[in-house]
This record gives C-alpha cells, structure tokens and sequence, in this order.
C-alpha cells in the first residue's frame, strides 16, 4: 500500500472533529448522522431534496424512540441527540463542519461536483471524507482545491449496527487527516481498517467478485436461486445468500462497483455479470423497486413472495427407491460423521474401512461424539446406546451385499474412488443407490467405473457432518430420476438441506468459497492489506463468521491448493489461478492448524 503523503502546513489533529456535514440522506447517510449525533456531535444533514431531509429526520426521531424503549438511550439523551441534527438543502450549510462526510449517488459527475462546491464553502482544514466503495478516492481528491485532506470513509450498512468502517487514503492524502477520522471511528464505537485507494477496498473487493459469480452461476442455470443461496448460508454460515444480499445491495450499485473493480484489475471475474445489466436495465434493482432475482412483496421490502420461478412446494413427482440400509466407506472424520447422521435418523448403518480395526475405531470415535452429545443434554443415554448399536463394523466391503444405499468418504483422489466404486458395483444388490462425497471431483468418473451409472450420485456432506446442514446432491448426466428423488428425501429424513447442483468442479459452495479465499491471499501477497485487517473486514462488515485467513488455516492450505487447482483446470480462467502466496506456503510445510502454522502460528498442543 502507497504510503501517504504528508502535508506540514495541515494540522487537524490539534482541531477535534467536532461538527460534521453529511451530504447526501440517503439510508448510509441516514444512518451516518444517527451514529454521529448520538455521539454527541454536531450534524448538518444535507440533501437536494426536502423529502429526503424530512425523512432523514423522521428516521432518526423513530431509530432513538426505539433505543429509548430498548433502554439504550434515555429520554434526556435522545432529546439531546436530536437537538444536535439539522438539516438542509444547501450545500453552504456545511461552511463550519469539521469533517465533511459525502455519500452521494455513486457517480463521479455527481462526487466531483460537490467536491467542487466544498472547495469554496468550508475552511482550508475542514477534512472532506467520500463514502464511495468504487469509485478512486485519488481521482476525486486530484481535482480538490486542497487533495492533502481528502480521504475515503467506507461505512457499511446498516450503519449504526456494522462495526467496520474503511478508511481509504491516496498517494495525496495527509497522515494527520488519516489519524482525526480514525481517532473518530475509534470514538464511534467503529474498527477502522487503514487501506489503499482501489475499487472496493477490502470487504467489497473481496464481497462484490463473490456476488458477481454467485450471478453468473444462477445465469447458467446451474442452480436454482434458492438453492445458491441456501448453499452459501448453511455451508459458509453466512447471514444471507449472495442473490438475496445482491437485492438488498441493489443490483445497479453492484454493477457499478463490478465495473469500476473491472477497469482496474481487468480479471475476467469483476467484469459484470450479464444477468446485473439486464436486471438493472429493466428497473429490477432488487428490494428498493420491489423486484430483483427475487420478487418482494412492496417496493422497500424484505418479504419475498412466491413468483414464477419459486419451485413447487410439496414432494417429488417422481417416486423414489426404498432405503432401510446404509454403507458408509471410509474411517475418518468425515465417514464416521455420516455413520453417526444416519444411525441418529434410525437407519442401519454398516461403517466399513480397509481393516476391522480402522471401523472399529471409527466406531469409537461414534461414540464419543454421542456420549457428548449426552453430556450437554441434547440426547438421552439410552438414545444414544440404541444409535450406536445401529451401526456395525466391518472389515470388507462384502458387507454392503444388502445395503441399499453405499456411500464412500475415503481419500480425495481419484483413482482410489474409482477402485472402490468397481467393488462396489460387484459387491452391492442390485438398485441400490451409489454415492460419493467428493467434493472436488467429477462424480461421473466415479459412476463410469461401474456397470451402472444411472444409480451413482453425488452427496456432498460438510465437516463437521452431525452439525452441518447441508448437503449438495451433485446429479451427472446419467442418473436417473428415481435416484435423485430417493437422495433428496433421505437428507430430508436425517435432517439435512439438500441443494441440486450439476457434476462440475466445486459444485456451487466452493465454486464460490475458494475463488474469494484465492483473492485475499492475493491482497496480502500485494501487500494490500495486513492479514488481521483483512480477517476484520470481512467479519465485521459482511458478517462472515470467520476471515478469509482464519477459514484457510482450518481447512488446511494444502486442501485448499487442490481445490483451486481443480477449478482453475476446469474453468480455465487466469484469475482463478493459485495464488503463488498459497503454493509457496504449501510447499513449505505451513498447512494450517493441523501443522501448527499456516497464515499465522498456532500453540502446538
């Protein structure tokens, strides 16, 4: 990151930024004067119109009404807080602000005209802050009167309740101007994240590339809306699904920042979406017009409702096959997990690996799991005694002669799946259903293997599988439609979410997941930003429950090369490449957790 020019003749960190003008009243701007007023500055709100000024202050009247009933503010305090907010229409109103913070329309025509304005209104020291998320900072501070004291300052909505606010500087920009809004984020009740000057920053550098291929995957048809976004929930733990988060954004300000990101990094995953200009040219931006990639009931609404491509409610057309067995192949966490999800559901289960002592093992660690799940109350010994006698152990594969379903959780590499689905296809009854939880591999390789591929499928359970809800059901172009039907009503009755998704690399979580991780490790290895604030950014202002950093060093560094590796074979785009970062660190050693350091250290246990 370019460091910041520093300006003698600027001294703002003796002035404290006692009065603030905010321009622009939109819902960030709204929101920006809340958090300042009941900070106890001084707020001038200004709009062009005087419908957005009167609902400004009315917002602001219903949000400390409401705080005041919730006993976060009291009466005196709120009175207070209003007191301190006016309004205007004139931009000359901000002739005595300290700090003026402009989050006007994302347009640089608009920015460059205000920017203009101000030059002649506020005094020589006044900082002039731009709310923009896509726009250069630099481009707008270039044409200021005085570029030393402008800066970018990036809330995040809503405001008041988002923690992160981003604060951008340019090559132009002074230190002392940088410290006085950092010091007030601070004073906020924010975490301020020290950036560069380029499209997105941090949080929607790494957030809009994300949405942007969460729209391209829904445009090819791959998978349905709901299930994309019921994906990305239950397999990252995220708030919302990206084509949800997309309407509530708006879909036209998506496409501006993508466009902007695109000017910049020419990387085939910023450039728009088509499906974003479609939908944005015909007035379908998402919540605010009531329409977007899904239909709301009222214009400003968060209720969706049911529309043409809402699927069916209610059960398969098709009839699906009877499953009272289950086999699972394999000894590791993630078979002795399934082993446990379907005993749980009442299903027999046969829990086979290479040797009796690896199932038996795997059996144990069952049963640990159970006698835990005891310890907190959230099952009873006896049910736990009756689940665990459900599942036996077996030393050879010969034993899912009568399964009706047999699904293997053994090593990611193809050819050993393969191997295993050709004694299966030998030793399985005929119409049982044969499964892989690959994650990563094509799952019609696995069928080819056997003598039957309309009865092979993907499920795709996430670690830990007892608490994971989901599992994406992967269908190739040979597996009949009994199959899928039968897959989707067994992961309703062991309680999971099944989402369809076709047999391609990464199938839709970590077709998205892991081109986002591979981007953060590109901002490090650029030197863009620091690890910690990156990891900050993206849990504070998009509300994941892990940074990008502390994800890859759970997953493992060297799972997560493979996974990149596959999809970048298989997409064949350059920006999906491996960052260099990633590979140097594999090769290494450096893993993660599993070998006590991997982006960071670890306490080896």
């Amino acid at each position: 990151m370019a460091t910041p020019l520093s300006d003698p003749s600027l001294s703002l960190s003796a002035s404290p930024l006692k009065t603030v003008a905010v321009v622009g009243l939109g819902t960030m701007g709204t929101g920006i004067a809340e958090i300042l007023a009941k900070a106890g500055r001084e707020v001038v709100g200004i709009d062009i119109s005087e419908a957005a000024a009167a609902q400004a202050t009315a917002a602001l009247e219903s949000s400390t009404a409401r705080a005041v009933q919730r006993g976060r503010l009291t009466e005196q305090e709120r009175d207070d807080a209003l007191a301190r907010f006016v309004t205007s229409t004139d931009l000359r109103a901000a002739a005595d602000a300290d700090l003026v913070i402009e989050v006007a329309p994302e347009s640089y025509e608009i920015k460059h005209q205000i920017f203009r304005e101000l030059d002649g209104i506020v005094r020589p020291e006044t900082i002039l802050a731009t709310g923009t998320n896509a726009l250069s900072v630099t481009r707008l501070a270039a044409d200021s009167a005085r570029p030393e004291r402008v800066l970018g300052l990036h809330f995040f909505n809503p405001a008041p309740a988002m923690k992160l606010v981003e604060v951008v500087s340019s090559v132009l920009t002074a230190p002392t101007a940088v410290a006085a809004v950092t010091d007030l984020a601070l004073e906020l009740g924010k975490e301020p994240v020290a950036v560069g000057d380029r499209p997105g920053f941090v949080a929607d550098g790494l957030l809009f590339g994300y949405l942007n291929q969460a729209a391209a995957m829904y445009e090819a048809k791959y998978a349905s809306r709901e299930d994309i976004d019921a994906a990305m929930k239950l397999g990252c733990g995220l708030p919302m699904g990206p084509l949800a988060l997309l309407d509530l954004i708006g879909v036209d300000t998506a496409r501006t920042v993508l466009e902007a990101m695109y000017a910049e990094s020419h990387d085939r995953l910023h450039a728009p979406s088509p499906i974003l200009k479609q939908l944005s040219e015909a007035g379908l931006t998402g919540r605010k017009s009531g329409r977007g990639f899904y239909t709301y009931d009222a214009p400003g609404s968060a209720t969706v409702v049911r529309d043409a491509l809402t699927p069916p409610e209610g059960a398969s057309l098709v009839p699906g096959r009877t499953v009272r067995s289950v086999g699972v192949a394999g000894s590791g966490t993630m078979a002795s997990g399934i082993a446990e999800v379907f005993a749980k559901a009442g299903y027999e289960v046969v829990l086979a690996a290479r040797t009796e002592e690896k199932a038996q093992a795997a059996k144990a660690r069952i049963g640990k799991s159970l006698s835990r799940s005891v310890d907190k109350g959230r099952m009873t010994a006896e049910v736990a005694a009756e689940t665990l006698e459900r599942i036996t152990p077996a030393g050879s594969y010969d034993s899912f002669a009568d399964v009706d379903l047999a699904l293997e959780a053994v090593a990611e590499d193809l050819e050993i799946k393969q191997q295993l689905f050709a004694v299966f296809d030998k030793v399985c009854k005929p119409g049982a259903i044969l499964a892989t939880t690959t994650s990563s591999l094509p799952v019609v390789a696995c069928a080819r293997a056997t003598s039957r591929p309309q009865d092979v499928i993907g499920m795709h359970f996430f670690n830990p599988a007892p608490a994971m809800k989901l599992v994406e059901v992967v269908r190739t172009v040979l597996t009949a439609d009994d199959v899928h039907a039968t897959v989707r009503e067994v992961c309703a009755k062991v309680r999971k979410h099944p989402v369809d998704c076709g047999d391609r690399a990464g199938f839709i979580v970590n077709a998205l997941l892991f081109p986002y991780l591979n981007n953060a490790i590109k901002m490090v290895q650029e030197h863009y930003a620091t690890l910690d604030d990156i990891d900050a950014a993206m849990k504070l202002g998009g509300g994941y429950p892990m940074g990008p950093f502390e994800l890859l060093d759970v997953v493992g560094l060297d799972v997560s090369l493979a996974i990149e590796k596959v999809l970048h074979r298989e997409f064949r785009d350059p920006g999906l490449a491996p960052a260099p970062l990633l590979e140097h660190l594999v090769a290494a050693g450096c893993l993660g957790r599993k070998t006590g350091r991997g982006f960071r250290e670890y306490a080896r246990r």
